[in-house]
């Protein structure tokens, strides 16, 4: 079966670009606020999804050390800090931005993300990465009929489905488990995070006779809002499964993500 690279429409916004987050955003360590901030900026290091950067004037309880390390971040140099909260010490959390960054980003710091216990916008938690304002998630309901195959053995056909479309994604096909063929699928541990969808509430693998296919397939029970027409549904990945939909081979797509 033909691969293709692109399947899908590109993203548009470019390296470097910056922009102000029009919500309040707040990070939380060990229970304590170490930044609330209604003048945070989105920047873009890479096309596919922006950061939170925070202005250090608005650092509640934590301390930044700088670790005399820089280096290019996309929108320009960076400088390493240490994240120090209560006795809490964090090296390497924190990117404070330099002068050859675009002006609005200077005297504002970006954390890793995984630094952080808990992000928020307004009052709401964000999971994995912030929400990019220039990204659509839009689940539709279609009546392509969508068959799935791995090693020509039929693992789900549905005369119907949910698709999703999902800005800078290959479509993903969601399909009511009664067309799933759960007897030949295995359960596995593995649990993903979207910031569009939430967290996914199963996986599973298929042991073919030539190998075996580990996670591929995945639902959400209990999406998100935005993508609440998903809920319950399975969606198989379109690069490691055979995906006929109205009967046509569906070219498989290059990069995988849920």
């Amino acid at each position: 079966m033909e691969t293709e690279s692109v399947l899908h429409p590109s993203f548009l916004v470019p390296v470097g670009h910056v922009e102000p987050v029009p919500r309040r955003i707040r990070g939380v360590i060990d229970g304590r606020t170490v930044f609330d901030t209604r003048r945070a900026l989105y920047v873009w290091e890479w096309q596919a999804y922006p950061q939170f950067s925070i202005p250090v004037r608005d650092l509640v309880d934590g301390v930044l050390a700088d670790e005399g390390f820089a280096e290019q971040h996309g929108a320009g140099t960076a400088h390493r800090h240490t994240l120090s909260v209560g006795e809490d010490s964090r090296p390497g959390a924190a990117w404070v931005w330099g002068q050859d960054a675009p002006a609005p980003l200077r005297d504002t710091v970006r954390f890793e993300w995984a630094a952080i216990d808990h992000w928020f916008e307004e009052d709401e938690p964000v999971f994995v990465h912030p929400r990019s304002p220039y990204s659509r998630v839009d689940a539709v309901r279609s009546s392509s009929s969508v068959r799935v195959e791995v090693e020509g053995v039929v693992l789900a056909q549905a005369p119907s489905c949910v698709k999703l479309f999902e800005t800078g994604l290959p479509t993903r096909y969601y399909l009511d488990r009664a067309h799933v063929d759960w007897t030949r699928l295995r359960s596995s541990d593995t649990v993903s995070r979207c910031p569009y969808k939430g967290t996914t509430s199963g996986y599973w693998s298929f042991d073919g006779e030539a190998a075996a296919h580990e996670d591929i397939v995945w639902a959400y029970d209990f999406p998100t809002i935005h993508a609440n027409r998903i809920a319950g549904l399975a969606a198989f990945y379109n690069e490691r499964v055979d995906l006929y939909v109205d009967g046509e081979p569906l070219p498989k797509p290059g990069t995988p993500a849920p």
